[in-house]
């Protein structure tokens, strides 16, 4: 079973091409994050966890998600994480994770997929972001195998800048940039909702018929990337950036 999480589309597009290759379940955790409740789900075939990389590991939420929840049947459990470039270290905390949970530790896919964090980083127009998008479907087609195979994944050799990354950089990531502070809307929100309803942590409340950021963002970027009216916006930081939405997955 492939159980995901996803912020633009990215880890729900690897996560659906997955299925697709094993004919597999794909489970959307989004209705256990946003309600708060633990997973109890089964499955006979290896686990597969998909979701973004922030900061160089897998994101807290999800992470608390899978903590809470329970996971019967098959023992194996392999990684899937989206990034921008690379995931650091995250395999070490993954592997500590998957001995919480007791499951075994069967190895993460790095998978470079386009830029979405428009907080802080330049964004592909979709001209741009296809040929990235097409370039992970030979990896995903490995990584298949190998899960049904119930084969590990490969592991590399970890750097300094590794551990780095993946530790004091992200901590700092969270304690001094992760804020919903300076979000905002612009003029062309016409109050629909859908920044509220994407929201897996429930941050986004509408007051007044509009959006209204309070505590828990997660910054997935979801409310920035997914708005129909390009109405929202992080500061200045946001500002003529595109917004990226990972295409849905098609045969």
């Amino acid at each position: 079973m492939i159980f995901y999480y996803t912020g633009t589309g990215n880890s729900r597009y690897a996560a659906l091409l997955l299925a697709d290759l094993l004919d597999d379940t794909a489970v959307d955790a989004a209705p256990y994050l946003k309600s708060g409740l633990a997973a109890s789900l089964s499955s006979q075939r290896p686990w597969v966890f998909v979701c973004p990389t922030y900061a160089w590991q897998m994101p807290r939420v999800f992470a608390a998600l899978l903590r809470r929840s329970s996971f019967v049947g098959n023992r194996s459990a392999y990684f899937v994480l989206t990034c921008g470039s690379d995931i650091g270290a995250a395999g070490r905390a993954l592997e500590r994770l998957s001995d919480e949970i007791s499951l075994e530790y069967r190895g993460v896919l790095p998978l470079v997929m386009p830029e979405n964090y428009v907080a802080m980083f330049p964004v592909p127009q979709e001209e741009q972001a296809a040929p990235i998008v097409e370039a992970a479907h030979a990896p995903l087609a490995e990584a298949a195998r190998q899960i049904a195979a119930e084969q590990p994944f490969q592991t590399r050799r970890l750097t300094l800048l590794d551990r780095l990354k993946s530790g004091i950089v992200n901590r700092c990531f969270y304690r001094f940039c992760v804020t919903a502070r300076p979000f905002h809307t612009t003029a062309a929100c016409n109050g629909c909702g859908r920044c509220a309803k994407m929201c897996v942590t429930n941050c986004i409340t509408l007051q007044q018929g509009r959006p209204h950021w309070g505590k828990g963002c997660t910054h997935c970027m979801a409310c920035l990337c997914g708005c129909p009216q390009s109405a929202v916006e992080y500061g200045k930081k946001s500002l003529g950036k595109p917004r990226y939405w990972c295409r849905e997955y098609t045969r």
